[in-house]
């Protein structure tokens, strides 16, 4: 691996650095070849299902733009089918969940999710990238609850929240 580039950590904890580190929100993306023709192939939640696949796309904006980060490759609706959330992610709309919110029922049925248990190819993900890929520090992301609690109660992505008082 080649020598660490923390300018971005640098930055942030106050030291002088060379120049503005950069990186970019999704970083993997429509402008890259590469992410393109794998996008023909897999689904979004079937490369973050791959380690080795999402470390690929979560490194790829790193060399292409020599980010001073990297942004990990996921969706924040990642942590729902764990909990029992049954979403899709349709092309040209977004997440769609097929089984709303609807009561106080439907919150109850909702479980807990264990990271080691429920999603350890994000884990495995982060292992590879950060002890073998990358030269560069790793930001992850996930969803507010407020945003996921919005998809989860109206069924995908909506303009107007609506909360009701009871």
């Amino acid at each position: 691996m080649h020598n660490k580039n923390n300018t971005i950590l640098n930055m942030i904890q106050g030291e002088s650095v060379s120049h503005t580190p950069v990186w970019f929100m999704r970083q993997a993306g429509r402008s890259q070849p590469e992410y393109r023709k794998l996008k023909e192939k897999y689904s979004l939640f079937e490369i973050t299902h791959q380690p080795e696949l999402c470390a690929y796309v979560t490194h790829l904006p790193v060399d292409n733009y020599n980010t001073d980060a990297a942004v990990l490759y996921k969706d924040i609706m990642t942590p729902l089918q764990p909990i029992g959330v049954d979403v899709e992610i349709k092309s040209g709309i977004g997440p769609v969940i097929h089984n709303p919110i609807k009561n106080i029922q439907d919150v109850e049925k909702l479980g807990h999710i264990d990271p080691k248990r429920d999603v350890p190819y994000v884990l495995d993900t982060i292992k590879l990238l950060t002890n073998e890929k990358l030269n560069v520090p790793l930001i992850g992301f996930t969803g507010a609850p407020f945003t996921l609690a919005s998809y989860m109660i109206e069924g995908g992505p909506s303009k107007i929240i609506i909360l009701r008082r009871r």
